[in-house]
């Protein structure tokens, strides 16, 4: 149950030129991003947020629905609403996508669509230094935080660095490691795009919305790639954060 304290003070602007539900949906979105709801915490509901701010229940419920379309709020059919997931991946260490969400508390799973064994395309050949003909261990699925779709993830390697597909049942690398063959280092590359309908669907976001497509290379100590891995991220989820130093 929420609790009917609000960790923020919320007074109507009247000077303000956007409406009433905006300037609240303004400072639920502040007071999430300063910390004061963590991930998967429910959110005061409609009934508490009215009562507490002296506002009506259609003000509450639009800055919900305002915030449920900004990824800041996910609702749960009969259980109430509740604070996203966000996961901030630093570009400068080489970590996996459970490790990550591990490491911030969340709880990482896969959706599978596709495991197994296809012809290598050209730009799968060419990133992964293989051959005309040779084929290549093709993994596609949904990754998750908390049961929430985080991304949509093909992940493409030798045959001879992944025999068999469907040993993977969760961590690739995690996989790779445990048989020697887990990248240790990787070149990537972030662009946006809009997701065009099937890519929509499968990261349940609006057709047309912004979602970061990112390319990374693997490759082992020798400088042999061992993956090609292309993730599509929900840009209200993820953040990459990189730190620069000025040498001189």
């Amino acid at each position: 149950m929420a609790s009917s304290k609000l960790p923020f003070h919320f007074k109507p602007d009247d000077n303000e030129s956007s409406p009433l539900y905006m300037q609240l949906a303004h400072k639920l979105a502040q007071a999430i991003r300063e910390g004061h709801y963590q991930a998967d915490e429910a959110l005061p509901s409609e009934r508490v947020l009215s009562e507490s701010l002296d506002l009506s229940r259609v003000t509450a419920r639009k800055a919900i629905d305002r915030l449920v379309e900004q990824g800041l709020i996910i609702r749960k059919r009969g259980s109430g609403n509740y604070i996203a997931p966000k996961l901030e991946q630093p570009l400068s260490r080489l970590t996996s996508f459970s490790e990550e969400l591990q490491q911030r508390g969340f709880k990482p799973s896969s959706r599978w669509l596709t495991r197994g064994f296809a012809m290598a395309a050209p730009d799968e050949q060419l990133s992964l230094g293989l051959k005309t003909g040779e084929r290549v261990a093709r993994l596609e699925r949904l990754r998750l935080a908390d049961a929430v779709v985080m991304a949509y993830e093909v992940s493409v390697l030798p045959e001879a660095v992944l025999p068999d597909p469907h040993a993977v049942t969760s961590s690739l690398y995690e996989h790779l490691n445990t048989h020697g063959g887990a990248p240790v280092r990787a070149l990537q590359h972030i662009r946006a795009i809009n997701a065009e309908p099937k890519l929509a669907t499968l990261l349940e976001v609006p057709v047309g919305q912004a979602v970061l497509f990112i390319t990374r290379v693997g490759y082992l100590e020798s400088g042999h790639a061992v993956e090609l891995t292309h993730s599509y991220c929900r840009s209200d989820y993820y953040d990459f954060v990189a730190e620069m130093r000025r040498e001189g």
